[in-house]
């Protein structure tokens, strides 16, 4: 019997003998999972969420959705974990805004019996139940192998991860340096990081043209890291001199493709993240096996295949 039927057997039973009234139930039939992504404004997390409500309205679930503001954010991540863990929350289904600070806490609600699903970006821990993400390093590897095509495998290139802490960040920063270090006659000159904030991102971009003038490539590891980066290639007059491969769809990536400033894109799935990962929750409440790692995969996109259907409905998932 599952945790919920339990509960209402026991309802069932105390208002049977008399010890409950019907105004003291406060419970929801349904279940209660919160949903924590690392930022709430960029458009990444905003289709992650859709995912979630998608799957939630499926599954006759509700969904709570509580993160930090800001990708940097960590204190405020874990403060919303244990608040929910507090609450006795059933599941929870989240981003880790950082590898390691986020164990405490989501180890609390594993140990209270919450089941741990992540998302996207995961812990160094294996108590979560179930990891839903892009498989980073490859994804990563896979940019550097399109920018150095592009640039005839030749020149100085630059990486622009997002937060140091960050998992996700982390493996994209390897991945790309493992990927362009198979090319001899390439150089990775510069790593800044973004904070995953667009200003920021610009900033460190004109940083960067600056220091190294003859510049072939740059590789932005999310959406505020490319769209920053575009801008300052824009402003700075050098779209056609330096070829610009980022990463994620979000409508303002999409745009700078299609004026020429970025090259190509690394695709995810968050549509798919924040729709399995509620549907593992479910799963798991109703004492279901799980799928320990799914690799949500990604496509690269460019100004001449975007329109191909297998393309767009990646770049486009809220349209289908």
């Amino acid at each position: 019997m599952t945790r919920k039927a339990l509960f209402v057997a026991l309802v069932v039973l105390l208002l049977t003998v008399g010890f409950l009234s019907v105004g003291d139930v406060q419970a929801s039939e349904k279940y209660q999972i919160l949903v924590s992504p690392k930022g709430l404004s960029q458009s990444y997390w905003l289709t992650v969420k859709a995912g979630a409500e998608a799957a939630a309205k499926e599954l006759g679930a509700e969904i709570v959705w509580r993160g930090p503001a800001q990708e940097t954010d960590v204190a405020k991540q874990v403060n919303v974990i244990n608040d929910f863990v507090n609450k006795k929350i059933d599941a929870i289904v989240v981003a880790a805004t950082d590898a390691n600070a986020l164990i405490p806490p989501l180890k609390r609600a594993h140990e209270a019996g919450i089941p741990v699903i992540t998302i996207d970006s995961g812990i160094n821990a294996d108590f979560p139940i179930s990891h839903i993400a892009t498989n980073n390093k490859e994804a990563a590897k896979k940019a550097a192998e399109v920018l150095a095509n592009i640039i005839g495998k030749k020149g100085e290139v630059a990486c622009i991860p997002f937060v140091a802490g960050a998992a996700t960040s982390i493996a994209r920063e390897n991945g790309f340096k493992e990927g362009i270090s198979n090319y001899k006659n390439i150089d990775l000159v510069a790593v800044q990081y973004s904070q995953s904030d667009y200003a920021t991102a610009m900033k460190v971009t004109e940083n960067i043209l600056t220091a190294h003038p003859n510049l072939k490539g740059i590789f932005a590891a999310n959406e505020a890291g490319a769209v920053g980066a575009a801008r300052a290639l824009k402003a700075r007059g050098k779209t056609a001199d330096v070829i610009l491969v980022g990463f994620d769809a979000a409508q303002t990536e999409i745009d700078a493709m299609k004026e020429g400033i970025i090259d190509a894109l690394i695709v995810q799935r968050p549509y798919m993240m924040g729709y399995e990962g509620v549907k593992n929750a479910v799963a798991a409440l109703e004492g279901e096996e799980v799928e320990k790692l799914i690799d949500t995969g990604v496509v690269v996109a460019t100004p001449d295949n975007m329109n191909d259907p297998e393309v767009y409905k990646v770049l486009f998932p809220l349209k289908q």
